[in-house]
């Protein structure tokens, strides 16, 4: 035995010294097979780690292996695999404290991806991803919107709008790309340009703005949301405001649920001074400014939020809060002023992912804060009774005695 191992090294160290052209022992063999044993070894561990992500990752998935394991070699009861991995991943999203982020099953998803159409503006279909053509195929239409009227039909794939390839577009991406459209006309590209369909919006008449003249001389402008149109909406209506004799403003965004950053940077473009409105990063760093030019419209201002104004309405409240060109009365915000993007995953499940979030003038996150404080904290008897100050007997004091909207009232008195 011992010379049938004598004889197996010696023509190991044959072969080695035959490829390498260089002259190794016998006693150098083994050794150069143990390193070279561990130097696979490491090169195959690094591999790994590498491929997880780094060594804390790696551990996370031991242990999460390991968890597995225990609980199914031991837990009296029948294991679901599959529940018990979507539990698992869910927990993950929740651990980053964010509300506003969450995990979606396979099935959750896929539900998701076919009722996902907007709260409060939309043409009235249902997208999802096709990838083979990089765009995005219609599931649904709604047989009396304005995508049935104008010829889209479920099974048609969306490859641009206007001229705008969506192969790089998340779907999120790709909705508000349409809802920025939503005040006129559009086209759609279908399935790379075999044909075209012109979108007509014209018709659909939103009326985002209401506003009236109070008889305190205060303008009077609630802006229900800031979807395609509002911005421009809400200019018009100061104007005429003005034109009227308004010398003082209440912006109510109670109730606003946001809409899109363009249309609030057109009103606070109109409404304030030269200077940085308000930005938009990612976690990259990566960042989208807006700014306003010089013109700005120099009148008391008050602006009415309360915890139903969401997003880009708490923007637009915190911008003006910061240029001190307002006064904020009412109720704290909900803080919900972050994107989030759907992220799909290889087994079909996704995460909704807060991905960008929008920061003041003064580089504060609204989210992180919690919300917009009011300077002025004040709840409505009745919830119902927002802007009811309409034909009232309200003098340039600032009453209205028939009105039993608080807050609205506060406002006037304080612009008085």
């Amino acid at each position: 035995m011992g010379n049938f191992f004598r004889r197996l090294m010696a023509n190991m160290g044959n072969f080695f010294s035959a490829f390498f052209n260089i002259g190794l022992r016998l006693k150098f063999i083994l050794p150069f097979c143990i390193l070279l044993g561990f130097g696979t070894y490491g090169l195959t561990y690094k591999t790994m780690l590498d491929k997880m992500g780094g060594k804390e990752d790696f551990d996370e998935a031991k242990r999460y292996i390991e968890i597995k394991d225990i609980i199914e070699d031991n837990y009296i009861d029948h294991v679901d695999r599959k529940a018990m991995g979507n539990a698992a991943a869910a927990a993950m999203v929740s651990g980053l404290g964010d509300q506003w982020s969450s995990y979606m099953s396979e099935s959750e998803y896929r539900t998701y991806n076919i009722y996902s159409t907007n709260d409060y503006a939309d043409i009235g279909m249902s997208l999802l991803r096709d990838e083979s053509t990089g765009g995005y195929q219609v599931i649904t239409v709604d047989p009396e919107s304005p995508a049935a009227k104008n010829g889209l039909a479920a099974g048609m794939i969306i490859t641009a709008v206007d001229g705008e390839k969506l192969s790089a577009y998340s779907s999120d991406e790709v909705r508000t790309l349409i809802r920025s459209k939503m005040s006129g006309k559009f086209v759609l590209e279908i399935s790379n340009g075999s044909f075209f369909i012109e979108v007509d919006c014209t018709g659909m008449v939103k009326n985002h703005v209401k506003y009236r003249l109070e008889k305190t001389e205060a303008g009077y402008v609630q802006i229900k949301d800031f979807e395609a149109g509002s911005g421009e909406a809400a200019v018009k209506a100061i104007e005429d405001l003005l034109g009227q004799g308004a010398v003082a403003l209440v912006i109510d965004l109670r109730g606003n649920p946001g809409g899109l950053a363009e249309e609030v940077r057109i009103l606070l473009d109109y409404l304030l001074p030269k200077g940085r409105l308000f930005s938009e990063i990612n976690k990259q760093g990566e960042e989208i400014v807006a700014e306003s030019d010089g013109m700005c419209i120099q009148l008391p201002m008050c602006v009415l939020i309360n915890t139903e104004t969401y997003k880009e309405a708490e923007l637009c409240a915190a911008v003006l809060d910061e240029y001190q060109w307002a006064t904020l009365i009412g109720e704290a915000t909900t803080g919900n002023t972050r994107t989030q993007e759907t992220i799909p995953l290889t087994d079909g499940s996704a995460l909704r992912l807060s991905t960008k979030s929008y920061l003041t003038p003064n580089g504060n996150d609204i989210s992180q804060n919690g919300g917009v404080v009011p300077d002025v904290i004040l709840h409505n008897s009745d919830p119902s009774t927002v802007g009811t100050t309409e034909g009232t007997t309200g003098g340039r004091d600032g009453t209205a005695s028939s009105s039993n909207d608080e807050q609205l009232v506060a406002a006037l008195k304080i612009l008085s």
